[in-house]
């Protein structure tokens, strides 16, 4: 395959030699390629995190890890983990914070983007890499953070039809206009046996959706705090109830696109489904904290004093931080749409803010 290929034309050769192809399979080749060689955050990018709106963000993080540190005793060494860290920011504040407060982990970045990765370099010198989850230390605590991670995963959709429930599958078709397209269409090999009971007899073109990358981090994120200590955050938009409905959405030059149109070329991702996801770390020996929105949390944890503080040290950024605060807490923006999970070992205390 040249370099120079689109990965819609790839698509295109691959549908027409063995047929549609899986919606997870259309999302996590995208994403790769998407993620492989760019930088997607800023405004230059395609879309903006909530550490890079503000330093508050992070440093709200890490005061909450060094909170939650403290009243289990201290224990040391421990190891700070994120993962998905996008530039650095959100690392870089939050561990700013805690050193100020006495607490210098290990730092450990799971990221497999060579472009993010350098720019983590640079914000983060000292932190150690890895590909996966598979390979963190296994010695210590882990205080884990992920800002964003969960979303970007690939999902399975099924829907039901007239003939039973089937996988929802991408296709490669020509319209009236002449012009081949890339859409989904619901596959042709029964998937009722994966549906659960209660939806069987669901109305036809109900859709559900699931996440087999994100049950499997928060699995092996559970099973980690269950076997060494320690607590994690997870930060995404997302449901706390579940729900159907597909949620798959794309993004570039901050705009919502059409998710089938530019594979590799925009973010595809999808609302997490946090009541399930709350399952799979009870399951694997965690305790579940709580799952709050992030406006209620970082309220609890202290970010209208912290901007008091901000603005009154430098008057002139004071409409600017306001902003900031506005975007990261206001119902209307991210407070309400992106959900704070907290997860703990079993025998570690409650968070703040749960």
């Amino acid at each position: 395959m040249a370099e120079s290929d689109s990965l819609g034309s790839v698509f295109q050769r691959l549908i027409a030699r063995f047929g549609p192809i899986t919606l997870q399979h259309y999302m996590g080749e995208s994403n790769a390629r998407y993620y492989a060689g760019k930088d997607p955050l800023g405004s230059g990018g395609d879309f903006i995190t909530a550490p890079e709106i503000s330093q508050m963000f992070g440093e709200l993080i890490g005061l909450w890890l060094v909170d939650i540190w403290v009243r289990a005793g201290r224990p040391v060494p421990v190891h700070y983990v994120e993962l998905g860290p996008g530039r650095g920011t959100l690392a870089r504040d939050a561990l700013r914070a805690m050193k100020r407060q006495g607490l210098a982990p290990h730092v450990h970045f799971v990221e497999g983007s060579a472009a993010l990765r350098a720019l983590q370099r640079g914000a983060v010198p000292e932190a150690q890499w890895h590909d996966d989850l598979a390979t963190l230390p296994t010695d210590a605590p882990l205080l884990i953070v992920a800002n964003e991670f969960l979303d970007a995963l690939p999902v399975r959709q099924l829907v039901k039809t007239p003939e039973g429930w089937r996988e929802r599958m991408v296709d490669w078709q020509v319209g009236q206009d002449g012009e081949g397209r890339l859409l989904p269409v619901a596959g042709d090999k029964p998937m009722d046996a994966a549906v659960p009971e209660h939806l069987l007899q669901a109305p036809d073109q109900t859709l559900i959706e699931t996440c087999p990358g994100a049950a499997a981090a928060v699995d092996e994120i559970a099973r980690r705090l269950a076997g060494q200590g320690g607590a994690a955050l997870l930060i995404d938009y997302g449901y706390a109830e579940p729900r159907s409905g597909s949620t798959l959405q794309a993004l570039k030059d901050h705009t919502k696109v059409d998710p089938f149109a530019l594979p590799g070329e925009a973010d595809l991702t999808c609302l997490v489904d946090f009541a399930t996801m709350a399952e799979v770390a009870a399951a694997g020996g965690a305790r579940h904290l709580g799952t709050v929105g992030q406006g209620a949390f970082l309220r609890a944890l202290g970010i209208d004093m912290r901007a008091a503080q901000l603005a009154a040290a430098a008057p002139q950024q004071s409409p600017a931080i306001e902003a900031a605060r506005d975007r990261l807490v206001e119902d209307d923006q991210m407070g309400n749409l992106f959900k704070v999970m907290g997860l703990a070992a079993p025998e570690w205390p409650l968070g703040a803010g749960f």
